[in-house]
Parts: C-alpha cells; structure tokens; sequence
C-alpha cells in the first residue's frame, strides 16, 4: 500500500512538473511611470507635463520558447499637459487628462537561468481623457486617441515556475495631443506637428499558466 502511494506521488509530481514545461501563457499586473518629454516646436507652442502613475496589465502566449506575442492595457491617473503658446504665453493653459493605452508586441527572450532578458516592439493607441477638476484650465478641451508605436527591453527573475518578477523600460511613440485645440478661430491653438517619446518604466509580478 505504501508502494502504491509513493507511485502515485511521484505521478502526481511529474504531471505537475510536466504542465509547468508546457507552460505557454502568463498574465502580469505591473505598476507604471508614464513620463512625457519637454515639447517646442516650430509653431510657437511649448509643451511641458508632468509624470504619471498608474497600471498595466499583459497578456502573453508563447510561440516558441523564445518569442511570444504580447496584450497590454494601461491607464495612468493624471497627466497634466501645460501648453503655453504666443496668446496664452504668461501662464499657459493645462488639460490635466487620463491616458489610456492598448497595445500589441512581439516579445523575444532569452534564458540565463532563473534571468530571462527580453525586448519587445509593436503598435499602440493611446486615449487621452480630460479631467475635469480645478487644474483644468480650458473647458472644452475634449478626448482624443492616437496611434503610434511601443518599445521595450526589460529582465523577468523567476521565482517560482509560476511566478516571476518582471521589470521593463518601454517607451511609445505618437503625435502630441491637442485635445481638439487646433482651430485658431476660438484663439486657442495647441497643434505643435511634433512626435512624443513617452518613456514608461514598470515593475510587477507575472503568473505563468
């Protein structure tokens, strides 16, 4: 009886061992900065903002176990974008807003033991959504969405088969936002023709099923 209780065990455990080497998907929860660069341009509009925080989530199924494609979304809670341009130059006007992200990659991997750098580039559309509270200083500013792109390279430490720490720099690239302030007919023109590098360094845990 014994014997066959041992048996069983050790079944037990190697099915177990199997299904964590055949592991191909993970979900990650990650907290993140979303930090937009100073802005001038050629049509006289500056923009300065602030960092954000806030939460990405991920998808990802591996192909191979080196590449793999990857989901995320992200929302940052707030931004503050101050826009100050040759009829708004003494103090500016800001559009605190939320900003959104959906994104797709392709991630390739390397294993270094319990290491596992990794790089990552896709498509991206952000969503940004004015908030309206006192730093709001243009009522009609409205919510706009833009595409772009995403990068990034990072390390995943294993410390489980199932979990792991992961910690990444990303960075998506998209047009500045005007918050539907492009017409020069209300006096107010925040269109800049520039491109930002939002950077966004994140740190979470994923779980590997």
């Amino acid at each position: 009886m014994k014997k066959i209780a041992f048996l069983a065990f050790l079944l037990v455990l190697c099915v177990a061992a199997g299904r964590a080497q055949e592991s191909r998907q993970d979900v990650s929860l990650s907290g993140t900065a979303l930090i937009p660069p100073f802005v001038a341009s050629s049509t006289d509009i500056q923009v300065h903002s602030n960092r954000g925080f806030g939460v990405l989530a991920s998808y990802r199924f591996m192909l191979t176990p080196s590449s793999a494609v990857e989901a995320n979304y992200g929302l940052t809670y707030q931004n503050k974008f101050h826009y100050y341009g040759p009829s708004f130059q003494t103090e500016g006007l800001q559009v605190p807003a939320r900003v959104q992200e959906i994104s797709g990659a392709y991630v390739r991997s390397f294993v270094f033991k319990n290491f596992n750098p990794f790089a990552e580039g896709g498509a991206a559309g952000l969503i940004f959504l004015p908030i309206v509270n006192s730093g709001l200083t243009i009522l009609d500013a409205k919510q706009q969405t833009e595409m772009g792109f995403m990068y990034g390279a990072g390390f995943a430490y294993e410390i489980s088969p199932s979990f792991d720490i992961r910690a990444e720099f990303r960075g998506i690239i998209t047009k500045v936002p005007t918050f539907g302030e492009a017409n020069v007919n209300n006096g107010y023109n925040f269109t800049t023709n520039k491109w930002f590098n939002l950077y966004e360094p994140t740190v979470g845990v994923a779980y590997h099923f």
